[in-house]
Formats: C-alpha cells, structure tokens, sequence
C-alpha cells in the first residue's frame, strides 16, 4: 500500500463577495478532487487545539500524528533543522521575516504593510540578511538566510517565552502596540529599529524601489523556540516517508521526524511555484520503494494573506492539475494499492488575511474500497457529512489503518 498526503496550505477560507458568496474551493475548478471526492471518505478535522495558535506548524506536526501540545516548540528551530543550522540546548531560534513597513514617521509609527516584503527573492533577501549579520551580529547571536522573507535569528541563551506579535496577524495597522515591549521585549525591540536603520537604504532596496517593488525595510522576529526532538516517523508507523515542501518549516518538520526531505528547483512557495517538478519528485519518490509522500503547497496560504482572490483559486486549480492528477494517474499505472488524504493544514481567510480556527476539509480516498463521498469537496459539503475529527492526529491513523475507511 502507497499513501499519499497533499496539503494545501490554507486552502480553506469563507465566502467572498467578489466570488459571488463562494468561498475559493467552491469556486475553483478541480476535477480531479471533486471526482476522487465522490468516491471517498469525507469531512472536517481541526489540525490546531483550542488554545493554540492556528500557525502551520502546530497543524502540519498534527497531521503527521506529532500532538502539538507535546511537540510544537515554535516554527523557528523546525526551520532551522531545514536549513542545516546546529542548535546546542541552550540556544534559542527565533523566525526573522524580512517585512515592508511604511517610509514616513518615527519607527514606532509606521504601518506594517507586507509580512513577505512582495515575496522577495532568496539572493536579494541574502544580501539583507548578510548586512544585519555584519551590523548586529555578537558571538551569542546571529542571522542566517532562509527562503524568500523567512530567515532565522539564533541567540544563545535567548529568552523562548517572550510572546512575539506575527507579522501576517496585523497587516494594514500600526506597529506601535505590537512591538516587543518591557525588559524582556527591549533586546528584540532595540534589534528591529536598528534592523531598519541598516536596510531602509540597502542598495536591494533602492533598486526594487526603482522597480516598483516593495522593499524589505526591517526584521521582525518571532516564534522562537528550543533545539526539537520528534520520534522517528517509521518507528511509529512502520512506513518510509517522504516530505516535499518549498518551506523550511514543513522540511524541518519532516527531518526531525526522520523523514526524507526532497528540495525541488523552482519550489517558491507561491501560487507561481514548480508543481511539475513537485509532482515529479513525489512520483521518484515512489519509485524509489518510499511508502508514504507529504506533498505540501504554499501557494493558497500565501495568496490568503495577499488577499490575492483570484490567485487563490488559480492555486487551487493548478494544484489539482499539475500535481494531484499526474500523481493520481501513476499510482493507479503502478497496479499497487493506495490511498490518497487531501486537505488544507488550516483556513486563511481573505477577508482577514491570516490564519483561523475553523475545522478544514478532508478526503481520504482508498484504491480498493469506494466510499460515498461528495460531489464536490468545499468547506460546507465536508461539514454537511456529519463527520468531524476534533484532533488532527486521528488523520494518520485513518489513513494507514488496514480497516476499510468509515465514517464513523
């Protein structure tokens, strides 16, 4: 048997005027999940518990079966372990987004406008990220390169429980009440406003604003968190996994549980990324004898903090044209059993730009046993099901248990 897990990040969402009250899943074209929809298991699962942020990190570790009340640490150390960095037990990670805020007024004042700064490129945002390192760097701290707008801060003996505000949370308002505050607030405080200093007039950022672009103004630091530990995933499930991600966290995430971590070229994490090549790894995966592939897609999420509509739901299409159908259409050629798990990690809204609570829908899809399913997979038809996961770490085993999928 061969298992196979997309996650569309932040597919889920509510309806929208512009959509004529449709939510972008409801709008979008995807033939291929409608029709494996109709013959699969269908409903609602919360990935996030309730007194926790609805961030991808908490999610995807649940639908992978990690509980995130035992093992989310922060995003930060999972990217980290994604990008090859060593953390001794004392060090603390922290996530450095490179974010546009407005030119006029005094820091405290400005507006936050992009948490992605136009989702710059990784060579430009390099550069940024050598310049704070050279202007801001001490023996017990230092700056390191991500992918697009996401780096990493690694401070040794830094504090891990300040609450950071996340960028995405507060687009559009002034970041005057959102700034780390008090004694434990001031170090990170104190490294922001000196982050602008030093990047408000990088020559990056002269030309992209000679190009029209946004430029990438300052850090903000957030979600830190501890060196991680996850149990081996094949331990636990007796399978070899594979993860492929454009996303540091969703790697990072895949590593720590001894899973393989497969880097695609082109992968952005945006709705313009290399499907194909994604699509492509997964099915070499396959063939290699790996029996369990998490694909994960960025591109809705970052199109619902855009509030990008129309991208939206040309990620969702292209996601069910250039990756699920291919892989689909190869593992029915292959002549061996499997199983197919769809689903969003957690809603991102439009209308308010960030991550939310609601439950997201699911289809789990079995070669061998047809289910009644739905005609077509959106928030509302998955909930009319009656089927509803509060914890997301029951996914997994749906999906791999021997028993012919029920609904109940």
């Amino acid at each position: 048997m061969k298992y196979l897990v997309i996650v569309y990040d932040g597919m889920a969402d509510r309806p929208i005027a512009a959509l004529q009250n449709r939510t972008p899943m409801e709008a979008a074209e995807k033939p291929m999940m409608d029709a494996l929809a109709a013959r699969s298991l269908v409903g609602t699962v919360s990935n996030v518990p309730q007194g926790m942020v609805p961030e991808s990190d908490t999610a995807n570790l649940a639908i992978l079966s990690y509980d995130p009340k035992v093992y989310s640490k922060g995003r930060s150390p999972l990217e980290a372990v994604s990008m090859g960095l060593t953390m001794n037990a004392d060090d603390t990670a922290y996530r450095c987004n490179l974010v546009t805020l407005s030119d006029d007024g005094d820091y405290d004042d400005k507006i936050i406008i992009d948490h992605s700064s136009d989702e710059i490129t990784t060579p430009e945002a390099d550069q940024l990220i050598r310049a704070l390192e050279e202007k801001l760097s001490t023996p017990q701290r230092h700056f390191h390169t991500g992918i697009s707008y996401r780096h990493c801060m690694i401070w040794h003996g830094g504090d891990d429980t300040y609450p950071f505000m996340r960028p995405h949370d507060i687009l559009g308002k002034c970041i005057r009440d959102y700034l780390p505050r008090g004694e434990a607030g001031e170090p990170f405080y104190r490294l922001m406003r000196a982050s602008y200093d030093i990047l408000k007039d990088h020559p990056v950022n002269l030309a992209r604003r000679a190009q029209g672009k946004r430029v990438a103004n300052s850090a903000w630091f957030w979600s830190p968190g501890k060196k991680p530990a996850l149990p081996a995933f094949r331990e636990k499930w007796g399978l070899k996994g594979t993860v492929i991600s454009a996303v540091d966290l969703i790697k990072g995430i895949g590593l720590c549980a001894g899973m393989e971590s497969i880097d695609v070229p082109g992968a952005t994490g945006n709705v313009h990324t290399n499907y194909e090549g994604k699509a492509n790894a997964a099915i070499d995966a396959f063939r290699r004898g790996q029996d369990l592939v998490y694909v994960h897609l960025e591109g809705p999420d970052e199109c619902g903090h855009r509030a990008e509509t129309e991208n939206k739901v040309l990620s969702i299409e292209k996601i069910d044209r250039l990756v699920l159908t291919p892989l689909y259409q190869f593992l029915v050629q292959s002549g061996e059993p499997f199983r197919i798990m769809t689903l969003p990690d957690h809603p991102t809204p439009i209308e308010i730009r960030t991550h939310s609570m609601e439950p997201v829908p699911f289809m789990i899809f079995d070669s061998e046993h047809d289910t009644v399913g739905v005609s077509t997979l959106n928030e509302s038809t998955a909930e009319a099901t009656g089927l509803y996961l509060p914890d997301g770490t029951a996914l997994m085993e749906r999906l791999v248990g021997h028993a012919p999928l029920k609904s109940n």
